[in-house]
Formats: structure tokens, C-alpha cells, sequence
């Protein structure tokens, strides 16, 4: 028996700290929800699934950058559909201006709507979406990829020859409403072209969008698998510990009391 010494409360000591301590980092985990609490739980999956959450936000950035660029192409192909319109109603007019019943008074008078319509085509050539032109001979790179690849989006122009043919021309006169015609059907059939380049990239861009949303699910979950705490398993090792702490300092008490006994043997 022995007074300076006292094994039982040192061992009990030790064994209530590393109870404490691993209560403490239990409570830490379910607070926070993250499994790596320290570094020091984890390295390397600290390493991990810190470049799986960058990865997670280039990602997000990409797929805002083909949201932004499928935006683009629909707004692009709202004002094509227009111009589909203005020329279905030009060439209507055209027919109509070709009637030999008619004077040329009566052709000016469709006329006037025709070089309306002629206009509203020619000032949709300088139509912009967030001060980026929408027709233009610009080729627009789309990044698509968290590497930074990018996809070729054709560019669409309405300044071509298909469509400068229209303006200018007029049906105030019969031959004139034949020639219109004949150019109004040139632009139909480039209009027709531009409407399949636009639906063309925005098939390829959905399908990119998609294939981004499904790579980040997947890596959310790699990275949550290394990162994110098991709520049930946690909270049995909690309570484990919580039981491991109680115990521990009722027999750390209980080892303090032990050398007392020797006072009876000097008394």
C-alpha cells in the first residue's frame, strides 16, 4: 500500500481523457454533420473530399455556363421564329402583288406592310442577349466540362446574302413581286437551315447540361461517403462514450479513495 503513488487513479485518468476526448469529437460530428471533424480523423479523405467539393463547384459553374448558353439559343431561335413569320407573310404578299387584276396602286398598297415586315428582318440582325450579338459571324465557344473543355456553338448571321436579297426589293410592280418571291424563297430556305443549326445546339447542349447534373450527383455522393456523418452509427458510439466518461470518473473517484485506507494503518 503505497501513498505517493497512486496506479489505479492514473490509469483511470488517462482512460476518462481519451473518453472525454473521443465524447467530445463524437458531439462534434453530430453537430456539424461532417464525419472529419479534424484533420487529423482523416487525411487523406480530408485531402479527397476537399478536390471533390472544387470539383462539385466547377461543375455547377459549367452547367450555369450552358444554362446561360442554351438561354442564348432559345432566345435566338424566339426572334428566328419571327422572321419565319415576317417572310411567310411577305411571300403571301408577293403572291398576292402578282395578280394581274390588280393596278400598281393596289400593289403599292401591299407594299407598304411588305417594306415593314423588310424592316423588322433587318433590325432583327442587331438583336443581343446581355450585349452579346445574337446574329453575327462570331463562333461562340461554350465551356461544358469542369476541365474547361467546350463545345463549337454555329454561329447564326443574318446579314448573308440569303437575306440581303430581300431587302431592297419590292411589289409594287408585277415583275417586281416576282422577283421578291424568288428572293423571299432564298431566305426561307436559309432561314430553314438556321433554325436546324440553332435546334442542333441546343440538343447539344441539353444533353451536356444533363450529363454535368449526373456527374455532380455522383461525385456529391463520392465526396458525402468520405465526409458526411452516419447519424445512427455516430449516435451509438456517442452514447458508448457517454456511458465510457460516466463510468470513468465514478472510478476515478473511487481510485482517489483507495489510498485513504492507509491512514488507518498510521492511525
Amino acid at each position: 500500500m503505497i501513498i505517493n503513488t497512486n496506479p489505479g487513479a492514473a490509469m483511470a485518468a488517462r482512460v476518462l481523457g481519451e473518453s472525454s476526448s473521443a465524447l467530445q469529437k463524437s458531439l462534434s460530428r453530430l453537430s456539424s454533420g461532417s464525419k472529419i471533424a479534424s484533420p487529423s480523423d482523416d487525411a487523406a479523405g480530408t485531402g479527397v473530399a476537399m478536390k471533390f467539393g472544387a470539383q462539385i463547384n466547377r461543375i455547377q459553374a459549367a452547367r450555369d455556363n450552358v444554362g446561360n448558353a442554351v438561354a442564348f439559343a432559345q432566345t435566338q431561335d424566339g426572334f428566328l421564329e419571327k422572321v419565319g413569320n415576317a417572310l411567310d407573310r411577305m411571300s403571301e404578299l408577293a403572291m398576292l402583288a402578282q395578280d394581274e387584276t390588280k393596278t400598281n396602286s393596289d400593289r403599292d398598297l401591299y407594299d407598304k406592310e411588305f417594306q415593314k415586315l423588310d424592316e423588322f428582318i433587318f433590325n432583327t440582325r442587331s438583336k443581343t442577349f446581355n450585349g452579346v450579338s445574337l446574329f453575327s459571324n462570331a463562333s461562340m465557344y461554350v465551356t461544358v466540362s469542369d476541365s474547361g473543355t467546350t463545345m463549337l456553338s454555329n454561329y447564326i448571321d443574318l446579314s448573308v446574302t440569303a437575306y440581303d436579297a430581300v431587302t431592297g426589293v419590292a411589289v409594287g410592280t408585277s415583275s417586281g413581286a416576282v422577283a421578291a418571291l424568288s428572293a423571299i424563297e432564298t431566305a426561307i430556305s436559309a432561314l430553314a437551315n438556321d433554325r436546324a443549326v440553332v435546334g442542333a445546339n441546343m440538343s447539344r447542349l441539353e444533353a451536356e447540361s444533363s450529363a454535368l447534373a449526373n456527374q455532380k450527383d455522383n461525385i456529391s455522393a463520392a465526396r458525402s461517403r468520405i465526409a458526411d456523418v452516419d447519424v445512427a452509427q455516430e449516435s451509438a458510439n456517442f452514447a458508448r462514450q457517454q456511458i465510457l466518461v460516466q463510468s470513468g470518473t465514478a472510478m476515478l473517484a473511487q481510485a482517489n479513495v483507495l489510498p485513504q485506507s492507509a491512514l488507518r494503518l498510521i492511525g
